[in-house]
């Protein structure tokens, strides 16, 4: 057990995989012992009853275009002062900018799931976290010279429980894909509409919500399939969701890990992925899922018929995609691998 850690986390993410691990890895703290927590995040998030219980929280959007974001300064100086947390954890590069320099005082994190443009906002940062080692490569090239190292995610340990196919209109005896993420053109849930399209009676999930919501609705629409198309919104435990599928679809063009394929696997449920950044380093095609080029359809496609088509494909999926989960992304691993770079770099004891 780690003793008197405390950690302030900043955390002005909207809704997505972030997010979620964000909630993931605090509450894993939690349960660890011993560690206090502080929060600031962006206010209204579905998200937020997680945090609050754990500890004082803070809200505010810290829009650099509002007065406000002086107050929140004073606000991070007085809790630095009186509360002297032994780290500062910001939660990708928004909160970064609020870090503030100070010759003693708290260890100061960025842990970034994204590429950065530019290291402007981590100026006051002292290591970088990242959840893929091409985020790690990535900032060393844009000229990044202090700590940096890659410490990935892990699935919220939940008990998949399938929800009813009923509540949602939609037939026991469908072959059903799922997906899920915000409705940004990087995640590619316009792709996912139209491969399933092509799948023989096949039915789609969607869970997220975004600027493209309209979009893809209206694609839907105009190909034809919105009576086997369901718009879920936001879902706070989509693993439940994926165990009442027979498949998983993720079709980012952009994706530094992919949260969706670790609640996939979780719920022992078979993913078709692009070979996007993340799923790209971590699935075997053909061993734990099947890989597709990005944009794909028509491989898309193919690969949710296969599926279709061979129950002990999905299953032998889903079996090797759980148990690459368990080793490649296991819970108790990486919270010690936060734990011990904590110690190492602030003198926590054990």
């Amino acid at each position: 057990m780690t003793q008197n850690l405390r950690i302030l986390h900043m955390c002005f993410g909207k809704e997505g995989g972030a997010e979620r691990f964000f909630v993931n890895l605090v509450q894993a703290f939690d349960r660890y012992g011993g560690i206090e927590q502080r929060f600031i995040i962006r206010p209204n998030r579905t998200w937020r009853q997680h945090i609050v219980e754990i500890g004082p929280t803070i809200e505010n959007n810290y829009n650099y275009l509002s007065l406000s974001r002086w107050w929140l300064r004073a606000e991070y100086r007085r809790i630095i002062r009186d509360w002297k947390p032994d780290v500062v954890f910001a939660w990708a590069p928004r909160a970064g900018r609020l870090q503030q320099k100070n010759p003693v005082g708290p260890l100061k994190i960025v842990r970034l799931g994204d590429f950065p443009p530019h290291l402007d906002h981590f100026q006051n940062c002292e290591v970088i976290v990242a959840n893929t080692p091409a985020i790690t490569e990535h900032v060393k090239e844009l000229g990044w010279d202090r700590p940096a190292t890659t410490i990935t995610n892990f699935a919220r340990p939940v008990q998949p429980m399938p929800v009813r196919r009923a509540d949602f209109d939609t037939p026991e005896d469908a072959f059903l894909v799922a997906t899920a993420g915000r409705f940004v053109p990087r995640k590619g849930m316009d792709a996912a509409i139209r491969a399933v399209s092509k799948v023989q009676g096949a039915w789609l999930w969607i869970m997220g919500d975004g600027e493209e919501n309209d979009a893809l609705r209206g694609l839907v629409d105009k190909i034809g399939i919105s009576d086997r198309v369901r718009f879920l919104g936001w879902v706070d435990e989509p693993v439940h969701n994926f165990s009442a599928s027979d498949a998983v679809i993720f079709p980012s063009r952009h994706e530094p890990l992919g949260n969706v394929v670790l609640d996939a696997w979780q719920a022992r449920k078979p993913v078709v992925a692009t070979r996007s950044e993340g799923p790209g380093w971590f699935m075997r095609d053909e061993v734990d899922g099947i890989l597709t080029d990005i944009d794909d359809v028509e491989a898309m496609a193919a690969g949710l018929s296969r599926l279709q088509s061979e129950v002990a494909l999905r299953e032998k999926f889903g079996e090797a995609g759980h148990d690459r989960l368990q080793s490649f992304f296991g819970e108790d691993a990486i919270v010690e691998a936060y734990l011990e770079l904590l110690r190492s770099n602030t003198g926590s004891g054990n």
